[in-house]
């Protein structure tokens, strides 16, 4: 951690930028309703016939639009760049499929061969008790099967020299059929999938010619208003799912080469078809690279009476699948679809139920679709929630639900992962106070009930001492604020050079108090564990123990600073108050005030005013600017004696004397 931020990769300010943004509020997220879901799941289901091919068509475009945009720049017109590209992509796959083709036909001839060998394997299996109940089953259903046939044979009538037996009349099947109907069989079938690949064909042509065209219609369709973000999720959609698509066949063709070399090395027939369809079966996520090991693995067992053949066939397709998925992989693409784990077999699942095998092939791409899609319009920004990896908490929102949750245990797992490469100071003063921001928030409204405020101060203290450990080893680095200064140096923001040089608080003791509740301890809590880092004596108090009948029993004599905090911004009056009760109990102290924010306060001058006003010797309204008026070396505030105004006692009227009596 420590070598981390050393090497500038990290500094109480650097970077600050991805946090403020993240920590920014964002508009909640509104999710269709039930009847606009059905309707275009089953628009999705029983339009297929329409849909799948203009899906296919899509994703082939964006596929060959680099292509296309390569061969115009070496000088060729659009027209014959769109052409060459799409019957060069497609004889390709005409290709793939006749060799497939090929070799099924080839291995379904075969297949009686083998039937020898897997008998034997089932026999020595059983021999020796391997497999069990399964094993003995299927041996028991292969000698009933032969008893049946040899109690039928058994059943006919002997021959007798009587009655010699019976040859058989042989029977010859004339087929009355037509020549046209013949021809019928043949070709019906196939008319089908020619035709969905002839419009496919066409739909992509056009597709690649329109390209531009269709571009300005979608624009104008759903993005006139804001062109730039339209412009930006065309953009982000043809590069994530034409580099997905184009990568991905890289790495398949690089792991299918080996594949069908060591296939064949080994003696498996047909290494080739198998070497085509671990090409093709790797676009299936997850489980289609399994999908291509079974058959060779089946085929293994087959053709070999050992068990060598199916060991050394298992080893060539776990190595390859490691190589592939741990070196190739990253170094070609690296997180490739922005999807989530999870996203990519749900929509595997979904997309198979809908469209069948083909939906099973393009899931990954057509769901890159729609979470870019979600990313860029607002409208689908529930996609994007759903199926995309990118966190959808903000960190400190997230911070706080897990310590809401009672659970600061998954809370400090998520700090470390942020101590990797940011500084304690950082990690307090974006994610963690504003997480206790929320909390005061809610506290505020009505909505958090006492219990709950307790459970959450409660794990945010047993967070901040769980952190002990990281506070201590940064603490241990040498020249922390020099480095951390210098990193700052490369920031953006004037201020985050000012802030990124916190000063020494060697020799310095400071106590950390809490305003008017638990929460307040807890950010308190946190400011002290700030203060250790940069060498000070710092010491904690808890909100009861400032007030106006405990102030004097405070320890004060040792202590240079006291520091008290408010999470609550309507706390003036109330922090104005313990100013003077501290500096009464000591003439000498230097106390301070932090109203906690989000995003501080850059008006310098109202914050001085407000310190004036309060008789404070600072105000600050972030982590960085209450450690460095916390360490400041300035003399204390002197304070002010309030003039008493003495209200005039109203003069008692004279009584008139009596009236002298009547003579």
């Amino acid at each position: 951690m420590a070598a981390n931020r050393r090497n500038g990769t990290a500094s109480p300010t650097h970077g600050l930028e991805d946090i403020l943004s993240a920590a920014a509020p964002r508009p909640r997220t509104s999710l269709p309703n039930v009847a606009t879901t059905v309707t275009t799941v089953a628009a999705l289901y029983f339009g297929r016939e329409v849909f799948l091919p203009i899906a296919i068509a899509l994703l082939l475009t964006f596929a060959l639009a680099p292509l296309v945009s390569a061969l115009k720049r070496v000088g060729i017109p659009r027209i014959p760049a769109v052409i060459v590209s799409v019957l060069s992509a497609f004889a390709a796959l005409a290709l793939f499929s006749f060799i497939v083709a090929t070799q099924v036909s080839e291995l379904a001839q075969n297949i009686p061969v083998y039937q020898t060998n897997i008998l034997t394997k089932i026999r020595s299996l059983k021999e020796t008790g391997v497999g069990g109940g399964i094993i003995a089953k299927l041996s028991d259903v292969i000698e009933r099967v032969g008893q049946e046939i040899n109690r039928q044979d058994a059943s006919l009538p002997a021959a007798t020299p009587d009655k010699p037996k019976r040859e058989p009349v042989p029977v010859e099947i004339v087929a009355r059929e037509r020549p046209l109907e013949v021809l019928q069989n043949i070709i019906g079938p196939l008319i089908s999938p020619l035709g969905s690949a002839g419009l496919i064909i066409v739909v992509v042509i056009f597709m690649l010619l329109e390209r531009e065209d269709l571009r300005d219609r979608f624009i104008r369709l759903v993005g006139y208003g804001d062109l730039h973000r339209t412009t930006e999720a065309l953009q982000d959609a043809a590069k994530r799912v034409g580099r997905y698509l184009l990568m991905q066949l890289v790495v398949n063709i690089v792991y299918a080469i080996p594949i069908a070399i060591g296939l064949w090395i080994l003696g498996i027939p047909n290494a080739l078809l198998w070497g085509l369809l671990a090409l093709a079966l790797r676009f299936v996520p997850y489980i289609g690279p399994a999908i291509g090991m079974l058959l060779p693995l089946f085929l293994a067992l087959a053709v070999a009476p050992g068990w060598s053949l199916v060991l050394w066939t298992a080893a060539l397709f776990v190595v390859m699948e490691l190589v592939t998925g741990n070196v190739v992989e990253p170094w070609l693409y690296g997180s490739r679809t922005g999807l989530s784990p999870l996203a990519i077999i749900v929509a595997a699942i979904f997309w198979t139920w809908l469209w069948g095998p083909l939906g099973l092939v393009l899931s990954t791409p057509l769901t890159v679709c729609l979470v870019v899609l979600g990313r860029h319009v607002p409208q689908f920004e529930f996609l994007d929630v759903l199926f995309g990896n990118e966190p959808v908490l903000e960190p400190h929102a997230r911070l706080y639900q897990r310590l809401l949750a009672g659970d600061p245990e998954e809370a400090t797992d998520h700090a470390e992962e942020m101590l990797e490469e940011k500084y304690l100071v950082e990690f307090y003063d974006k994610v963690a106070i504003p997480a206790l921001l929320l909390g005061e928030r809610d506290r505020a409204r009505g909505v958090m009930g006492d219990l709950q405020r307790r459970q959450l101060a409660a794990s945010a203290l047993t967070l901040v001492a769980n952190l002990d450990e990281d506070a201590q080893e940064e603490a241990a680095e040498e020249d922390v604020p020099a480095e951390a200064g210098e990193a700052g140096d490369h920031g953006d923001a004037a201020g985050e050079d000012e802030a990124a040089d916190l000063p020494d608080g060697t020799d310095m003791s400071v106590l950390c108090a809490g305003g008017r509740g638990e929460l307040d301890d807890a950010a308190a809590a946190m400011l002290a564990q700030v203060l250790e880092v940069q060498g000070a004596t710092a010491s904690k108090a808890g909100f009861a123990d400032i007030e106006p009948a405990s102030i004097r029993r405070l320890e004060l004599e040792t202590v240079d600073t006291v520091v008290v905090g408010f999470l609550n911004r309507d706390s003036v009056k109330h922090a104005r108050f313990l100013v003077r009760r501290l500096k009464r109990a000591k003439a000498a102290l230097r106390v301070g005030i932090v109203f906690w924010s989000e995003t501080g306060n850059d008006d310098k001058e109202a914050t001085a005013r407000l310190a004036q006003d309060m008789n404070a010797d600072f105000v600050a309204h972030g982590m960085v600017d209450a450690v460095v008026g916390a360490l400041s070396k300035e003399p204390p505030v002197a304070l002010k004696l309030i003039a008493k105004r003495r209200q005039r006692r109203p003069r008692a009227t004279p009584r008139k004397p009596p009236a002298a009596a009547a003579s």
